[in-house]
């Protein structure tokens, strides 16, 4: 069973590899939570460090609740929802923690991943505005950070 789970897992990135034409470089459960213009909601899915830049890729699922919800009122299925980041447009990014003792004690707030990127440049100036893309993640999401920060691989 782990052999076929391997497999399974092996080829499931082969064939994202395949699809996308980058080398994925490590990825991360996490649940995005703003920061990108299209979803305003928040979203599981995965946090994906690629040599081309930072995805995060959210698989859509419904119970079969909602399927039968959807299909007696006509609606769409869900669909997979992407972000996409360039390496060239990553200023920044950082794991940042819960520092206060006892807000940790009291309240615990997963760790959250924030990546500070640039956007198109506006009209009539030179520069482009910063954005901040945040998601919540656990301590394993550390492994991103390098990966996202550096020039070259």
């Amino acid at each position: 069973m782990a052999k076929k789970t391997e497999q399974s897992r092996m080829e499931f990135w082969a064939d994202y590899e395949k699809r996308y034409g980058e080398k994925v470089l490590a990825y991360v459960l996490g649940k995005y939570l703003s920061g990108w213009p299209d979803y305003s909601y928040p979203l599981w899915g995965l946090l994906i460090a690629t040599d081309g830049g930072f995805r995060f890729h959210h698989f859509p699922h419904e119970g079969w609740l909602q399927a039968l919800s959807r299909v007696t009122t006509g609606s769409e299925p869900p669909r997979e929802k992407t972000i996409f980041i360039p390496r060239d447009r990553i200023l920044s990014a950082e794991l940042r923690f819960e520092k206060r003792w006892w807000k940790k004690l009291l309240a615990y707030q997963p760790p959250v991943l924030a990546i500070r990127y640039q956007t198109g440049v506006l009209p009539g100036t030179e520069t482009a505005p910063g954005m901040e893309l945040l998601a919540e993640t656990d301590k394993t999401g550390k492994v991103l950070i390098p990966l996202l920060t550096q020039d070259k691989l």
